[in-house]
């Protein structure tokens, strides 16, 4: 026998194949392949955009609508020429002069839960309280009075909340300071119970040419206050 070659060998092979082929039966040979398998179809994600990016229409058409709203606005107003506030009246102080209607020296007077009497006017004071007390910056102007509590609790008088006023209607405020200097003046948050009087003593510091005319006195700060002709004495 003699020996096969290796090409020899693969034409064999490749014949057999060829064979087994044609050996098939027509009817394997033309069996249709099976259709692909689709799977179920994906889900629409959701839409996110706003509702003026949905609904561009209807944002044009508002959007045109605000513009003719805000344009006829306008219109009306300008049509309207502005219409000045007439200019305040200038303020002039008003002198004081004496009424004759006002309480003066030595008429009780009352505001709140007080009972006011001027008893004595001290102008022209240089100094109170000394050497160790306190200099005017023009002139001390001292205001002599009784106070009586004439409500049912104890109320506190107190200098500050009260007000001279001089004949070109200057308002001048009381100098707690000095009065805390001057001996006596009980003029300094001084405590008053029911039915009891004290003699006090308010100091104003004031312009050595004013001329008081008149002293508003309040049994608080936020009281109404009432007023006394300093000019006249009963």
């Amino acid at each position: 026998m003699q020996p096969v070659s290796g090409s020899e060998c693969r034409e064999g092979f490749a014949a057999g194949q060829s064979g087994s082929a044609a050996r098939l039966s027509p009817e394997v040979a033309m069996s249709p392949q099976s259709p692909p398998q689709w799977g179920p179809a994906p889900e629409r994600p959701p839409d996110r955009r706003g509702w003026f990016a949905r609904h561009r229409l209807l944002t044009v058409l508002m959007a045109i609508t605000a513009g003719l709203v805000v344009l006829g606005i306008a219109g009306s107003f300008a049509g309207k020429e502005p219409v000045a506030p007439p200019p305040p009246a200038p303020t002039k102080a008003k002198a004081v002069t004496d009424s004759g209607r006002l309480p003066g020296l030595g008429q009780p007077v009352r505001d709140g839960k007080f009972e006011f009497t001027v008893t004595r006017l001290q102008p022209g004071v240089g100094n109170v309280g000394g050497a160790y007390g306190q200099d005017a910056q023009g002139q001390f102007f001292l205001v002599h009075m009784t106070v009586k509590n004439i409500g049912d609790k104890a109320q506190t008088f107190d200098g500050s909340d009260q007000e001279l006023i001089d004949r070109n209607g200057s308002k001048y405020s009381a100098d707690t300071a000095a009065g805390i200097y001057l001996d006596g003046s009980e003029s300094f948050l001084e405590q008053i119970n029911p039915g009891n009087v004290v003699d006090g003593i308010v100091v104003f510091d004031i312009p050595k040419g004013a001329d008081p005319a008149r002293i508003e006195l309040h049994d608080s700060a936020f009281s109404g206050g009432t007023t006394v002709d300093l000019t006249r004495r009963s």
